[in-house]
């Protein structure tokens, strides 16, 4: 799972996506009007984001709704934490 965040998150476009997110969810339409890209292109930006369960989408009616999946945002964290705890079969120096 890990690596598929980590892909995710290289792309510039795919970040921007998920700022965009962060402060409202929104259809696929309304995020492309922040960008110059495709729409083809945005929904392969999206499709890796959902792979790696960053957002999630939901259908209301015709409109397909993007929102973060901040469950994942936790989870991630709580990895990337690990990294930094210290080891207490180290010793300190």
């Amino acid at each position: 799972m890990i690596d598929a965040v980590f892909k995710a998150l290289s792309d510039p476009n795919r970040r921007k996506i998920l700022q965009i997110l962060k402060k409202e969810d929104m259809p696929v339409s309304k995020i492309h009007k922040k960008f110059t890209i495709t729409m083809a292109s945005l929904s392969h930006h999206l499709d890796i984001l959902k792979r790696a369960n960053l957002v999630i989408s939901e259908r209301k009616g015709q409109q397909i709704i993007y929102s973060l999946n901040l469950s994942v945002f936790e989870e991630v964290m709580s990895t990337f934490m690990q990294f930094f705890k210290p080891n207490n079969n180290e010793k300190s120096s």
